[in-house]
């Protein structure tokens, strides 16, 4: 018999529901359990290839996503992949922090077995829901012998955690992959890879950190934004408050940032904190800093993404 696949439910549109019959906005996100998705999508049980079980972590939506539902989490997708008998996981997920999850999970997790995310743009409650097609596509995808690593997948498309970002706040197809692509597609049941085969993902940056999550606080790292107009008012209250460990700048074009906002950040590296630049365009690849730059960048990661990076390794410190 196949390995299990264990659906992990932490809420999201895919659980929303509305009190207007069939309406596609004004939802309450989390509003059903994981067995209540499973159960409207009989054709789970053919796409699992084996035994489905789940468990509902949280019912929350994604916009209030917290360290400690994170933490939560990492400890329930290790012990699932520790377990022998566990083909792969799929976790339900609101669309607005699906990629910080995704990212997170990437840096922390062993990557030999497939851990997929799925989300819906339209509560179940619409006329035309876009959540079970989701569910049954992450399930497939989860079961899948060749798939490893953090993968997300919605309106057919297969993402990976590094790349897939939310692009559209109404669109059925809200995710997109930028300059790099998709990593697949699912073609009425079976996953189609893009080069033919599954990619092999990289072994987890910190993943010695992940069993350690609960043992240590997490750093306090916001995101402050080069504008028009930018004065760094933002960074020196910060500091002055004493409420950040690191900062990650959302600098225009290739990493540039204001010249106000570049003096609050010199500020705040003197003073110890960590500060990090990335690009705030949606595509492509800011160039790295050079060597002697007073901060690190993080080319190719949105700054969402690189705040998650620098909590993780202010964590490992």
């Amino acid at each position: 018999m196949a390995g299990k696949i264990v659906v992990l439910g932490t809420g999201g549109t895919i659980a929303g529901t509305s009190d207007v019959a069939g309406a596609s906005v004004g939802y309450t996100a989390g509003q059903l359990g994981i067995g209540q998705l499973l159960a409207a999508v009989p054709q789970l049980a053919q796409a699992a290839r084996g035994p489905l079980v789940a468990e509902q972590l949280a019912q929350v939506d994604s916009k209030d996503m917290t360290h400690a539902l994170w933490m939560q989490l990492v400890q329930r997708c290790l012990l699932h992949l520790d377990d022998k008998a566990v083909a792969g996981i799929v976790i339900t997920h609101g669309t607005d922090t699906l990629e910080e999850t995704a990212w997170l999970l990437h840096n922390l997790l062993p990557s030999h077995k497939p851990v997929v995310l799925t989300s819906a743009m339209r509560p179940a409650t619409a006329l035309v829901p876009d959540g079970p097609q989701n569910l049954l596509d992450a399930v497939a995808l989860a079961a899948d012998p060749g798939a490893r690593g953090v993968l997300a997948v919605a309106a057919g498309v297969v993402h990976g955690a590094r790349e897939v970002a939310k692009m559209h706040p109404l669109r059925l197809d809200a995710f997109a992959s930028g300059d790099g692509g998709p990593l697949g597609w699912m073609d009425a049941g079976p996953v189609r890879w893009a080069h033919g085969r599954a990619p092999e993902p990289a072994a987890p940056r910190h993943g010695a950190l992940a069993r350690q999550l609960g043992q240590r606080p997490w750093p306090r790292v916001q995101i402050v934004l080069s504008h028009a107009g930018a004065d760094g008012s933002v960074v020196d209250a910060l500091l002055a408050a004493g409420a950040v460990d690191g900062l990650v700048a959302a600098a225009t074009g290739n990493g540039t940032l204001h010249e106000d906002l570049e003096l609050a950040l010199a500020r705040a590296a003197a003073a110890g904190v960590a500060v990090c630049v990335a690009s705030r365009c949606p595509q492509g690849r800011m160039l790295a800093l050079p060597p002697d730059a007073p901060w690190s960048s993080a080319p190719g990661l949105s700054p969402m993404k690189s705040r998650i990076s620098l909590m993780l390794q202010l964590m490992e410190r």
